[in-house]
């Protein structure tokens, strides 16, 4: 597979480290590197990337509103990069949609560790043997990577997907903090438990559960979450 990487920076050295190391793990890897949110756009649509690098600080608009844009039509692997430290600038990115946060400076193995993660996330087949599965309104379709509720097919992304997954086969126990972060995330990803909070919240939308009363994922306080098997 030839892999084709978006990355939008406006700090060139940055950029230029980025496609790089892009380059050393994927040799055939196609690298646009853009400098704008309206050039992103552009060359996103033109592109149909694999991969998505953003920085939140550029040219507008900047990397929340295409991070926003971009999900509004795909379902792409994203991975944001910003300077600022903030707990809420990182829920924001992972609400609107993205998939995974690295704050500036970083180092260029950590950030190379996620984007191979990224991409594992996205190709690699699922885990476990599991069959199309009915739960409720609730079915999951492994062969054709599809989940639909009450007969419409929902849009989810490769880490949601996973996520929904794992909970899915495991209906009726309770799974650890750590357990999903590891099986989902990946070892490095276990003591983030802010990937969950978001991630869940983000599946529960897309599932039509009601925040106050989640139908499917139930949360186990201090503990984990549950999948719930309506009947």
């Amino acid at each position: 597979m030839t892999l084709s990487l978006l990355i939008a920076e406006d700090a060139r050295d940055v950029a230029d480290v980025i496609a790089f190391g892009a380059r050393m793990m994927w040799p055939d890897c196609q690298v646009t590197v853009v400098g704008s949110g309206k050039e992103a756009l552009q060359r996103f649509a033109a592109v149909q990337p694999d991969l998505v690098v953003l920085d939140v600080s550029m040219p507008p608009p900047d990397g929340f509103d295409v991070c926003r844009q971009i999900r509004e039509i795909s379902q792409v692997p994203i991975l944001m990069l910003t300077v600022r430290d903030s707990t809420l600038d990182k829920v924001r990115a992972l609400d609107l949609g993205a998939d995974d946060y690295l704050t500036k400076p970083f180092d260029h193995l950590e950030l190379l560790a996620r984007l191979r993660a990224l991409v594992r996330r996205a190709t690699s087949p699922s885990t476990g043997a599991m069959q199309v599965t009915t739960l409720g309104d609730l079915c999951m379709d492994p062969a054709a990577r599809e989940v639909r509720v009450r007969g419409e097919a929902i849009k989810l992304t490769s880490t949601e997907y996973r996520l929904l997954e794992e909970l899915m086969r495991n209906a009726g126990s309770v799974l650890p903090h750590a357990l999903l972060l590891e099986r989902v995330w990946g070892p490095e990803y276990v003591g983030d438990s802010q990937y969950l909070k978001v991630f869940v919240r983000r599946l529960r939308r897309k599932l039509g559960c009601d925040p106050e009363h989640p139908r499917y994922i139930q949360t186990e306080w201090g503990i984990g979450y549950r999948f719930l098997a309506p009947h």
